[in-house]
């Protein structure tokens, strides 16, 4: 299991070190959570924030962009070159071209479902694809409880990559905590978001420790 903190529950007064602690922590990815206030009913922080995280991080970004102009904040963020740039299903009209663009650019293309998309809406992208998000609580907001149906949504997607695009790896974001992690795993999940589960924490290593069963 990869672990991928999310800096929306970091202290953002003292942003620089909790990046760099979370680094020393053994995180895999700096999970960063851009949203725009339409997509989402949240702003969270934009490109001169990130363009400084990037600088600071030794660990590869994991962009994940609940907006609404995808196709332009994707243009704003290929620079940085984060390791994945990840789009909504759901807001995206030409997802194939959008794909197809990030990859070209040299950035690892994700794809997003939140938690009322079938798995199914995949089929025909999956094999372009290098990771599918699973949200497993409603995007916006940290701090909300694990919506237990994802693992059932898991398990099906985890066999639709397996015909499909057996490279593809499974993330999922929201809720996730040492007490449902293993369960995750057992599903197929490769890659953990955790915001408050391990910002909240007082060893971050050991948080982050926890959810690599």
């Amino acid at each position: 299991m990869l672990v991928s903190p999310s800096i929306l529950s970091a202290d953002f007064l003292r942003l620089g070190e909790e990046i760099d602690s979370i680094c020393k922590a053994g995180a895999d990815y700096l999970h960063i959570d851009v949203m725009d206030g339409h997509f989402v009913p949240n702003l969270t922080f934009g490109l001169p924030i990130i363009s400084q995280v990037a600088k600071r991080a030794s660990i590869p970004l994991d962009v994940h962009l609940m907006v609404e102009r995808v196709e332009w904040f994707v243009e704003y963020f290929l620079p940085l070159r984060p390791e994945f740039i990840s789009v909504h299903i759901e807001a995206v009209a030409h997802l194939h071209r959008l794909i197809t663009h990030i990859r070209a650019s040299g950035v690892r293309p994700a794809v997003v479902l939140n938690p009322h998309t079938s798995e199914e809406s995949l089929r025909y992208i999956l094999p372009d694809v290098d990771m599918v998000l699973l949200m497993s609580v409603n995007p916006g907001f940290g701090g909300q409880s694990f919506i237990p149906s994802v693992l059932d949504k898991a398990r099906r997607l985890k066999d639709l990559i397996e015909s499909k695009n057996p490279s593809c790896l499974i993330e999922v974001d929201g809720g996730v905590n040492a007490s449902n992690i293993k369960s995750l795993q057992e599903v197929g999940v490769d890659v953990a978001v955790a915001g408050s589960y391990i910002f909240n924490s007082s060893d971050y290593a050991k948080a982050i420790c926890s959810l690599k069963p």
